[in-house]
Formats: C-alpha cells, structure tokens, sequence
C-alpha cells in the first residue's frame, strides 16, 4: 500500500489460485459486510476477476464469491 509515493503498508491474501481467484478465510461466529468488502478489496489490489470468502466459525460453513467491480 503506498501513500504519496511512500510504502506505507501491505497487504497479503490467505491464498491465491493459479493467478486468477484470492481466497480468504476467515473463523468467525458470523461474516460481517467488513469482510465482504476486505475480499472484494483484495480482487482490486491483485487485479483479479473474483475471489471467495469462507467462513469456518459459524454452525455451518459459509462462502461467498466476491466480484472485481473493475
């Protein structure tokens, strides 16, 4: 992540597959629209097509595909 053309952090999605999809997991009671947006966030940062968000903390398991909106 820069800022004015100075590195002020980074980011780094739990997998990426084959070039084309950031997977991110998450354990958690329940996903919250933060999340959602954290993995669509990370298809505009690598420039990918879609991504997926699973849930491992619920009852049952959750995921959702996520969109580049670009």
């Amino acid at each position: 992540i820069f800022y004015e053309g100075k590195e002020v952090g980074t980011r780094r999605a739990d997998f990426i597959i084959e070039q084309q999809l950031v997977v991110e997991l998450k354990a958690l009671v329940k996903l919250e629209d933060v999340h959602l947006a954290q993995a669509k966030n990370y298809t505009v940062a690598y420039n990918f097509p879609k991504g997926l968000l699973i849930n491992f903390g619920g009852k049952s398991l959750e995921h959702k595909l996520v969109f580049n909106p670009n």
